[in-house]
């Protein structure tokens, strides 16, 4: 079979031959249709990510760790937790049985592979650290990666009232006023401008803010909540921190939490797994009545070291089809 094979943490992982996987007890084949590749994966393959070396005690291995794929009947099921050398990346795999899970009907493998984890990166965050109401106002802060239009659609999706989101690709901008939002904001402008943008915004009233960014971008957003003289009120405003694509710090001064009624959550704060699977089946029943849209972008399993080297798509979410 042919795979993306690793030969040790740090280098480009190669499209190479390999003998297939035989499986053992309570084991069975996929036959691998999509994956995607995300931070996870790279990360592994690093040797950065703290579950490296369960993913690769030896090497060569196959990379990834998820997928989408057929079992011998034909049935189409997402598959982890795969026996080493075996990754997800390759035309064929085995996982135990309790490791697979039936995808519904109708759904296709790139878009079953592509869509659900993003979505839910955004849902659970929305539900569970926003606790967004119906008719609110929320603000949308990196909204031209690919979790941040599914933001969009998604708090439109849950009632939000008004939308206003940020980036700075214009083609991308145009693409998330498509998908719902009401306003958006070029952070390309200087510090100036964009805190004088911010705090005309804010001062329309802004419930929740989705970020996807921190570092810099945010610290101005931020600064941007804090009065500028004597202004009492029961506003609050729930920022949930999910990404960190303009940076992982912040300079986060007292007045910024003091005077703003601001407040500050981790994206999965409060998270369990009962909550994981109503959210699961809730992103199920949209992608089934076509109510998310993602920009994907199809590669071949052997094109992985081209695709690698590309290290972004902006805006698209790489799969990588067998």
């Amino acid at each position: 079979m042919k795979a993306a094979v690793l030969h040790q943490f740090g280098e480009i992982p190669h499209f190479e031959e390999l003998p297939d996987p035989v499986p053992g007890k309570d084991e069975v084949v996929i036959h691998v249709k999509a994956l995607v590749l995300d931070n996870i994966v790279r990360e592994t393959v690093k040797g950065t990510h703290f579950a490296s070396r369960q993913f690769f005690p030896s090497f060569p291995s196959v990379v990834g760790v998820s997928g989408i794929g057929e079992l011998s009947s034909g049935k189409l099921v997402g598959f982890g937790g795969m026996r080493p050398p075996y990754g997800a990346f390759a035309e064929k795999t085995v996982v135990a049985s309790q490791n697979i899970i039936p995808i519904p009907d109708g759904v296709d493998p790139v878009t079953a592979a592509a869509l659900p984890s993003a979505a839910l990166a955004s849902l659970l965050p929305i539900q569970l650290g926003a606790k967004l109401q119906k008719g609110e106002t929320v603000w949308v802060n990196g909204a031209t990666g690919v979790a941040g239009k599914l933001a969009v659609q998604i708090a439109k999706l849950l009632g939000a009232g008004r939308i206003v989101a940020t980036g700075r690709n214009e083609e991308s901008m145009k693409k998330v006023r498509q998908l719902g939002a009401d306003l958006t904001i070029d952070l390309k402008q200087n510090e100036e401008q964009l805190i004088n943008v911010f705090r005309q915004e804010i001062q329309r009233g802004c419930d929740v803010v989705l970020d996807f960014l921190w570092g810099h971008v945010t610290e101005l957003l931020i600064q941007s909540f804090v009065p500028k003289e004597l202004n009492l009120t029961n506003r609050r405003t729930r920022l949930v921190e999910i990404g960190e694509k303009a940076g992982s710090t912040l300079s986060l001064s007292a007045d910024s939490l003091r005077t703003t009624g601001l407040e500050i959550f981790g994206g999965t704060a409060g998270l369990s797994p009962q909550l994981m699977q109503e959210g699961t089946k809730q992103v199920w029943e949209w992608i089934r009545g076509n109510k998310l849209q993602m920009d994907i972008e199809k590669v071949p399993l052997k094109d992985i070291e081209k695709v690698w080297q590309q290290n972004d798509l902006p805006g698209k979410r790489a799969v990588i089809v067998i």
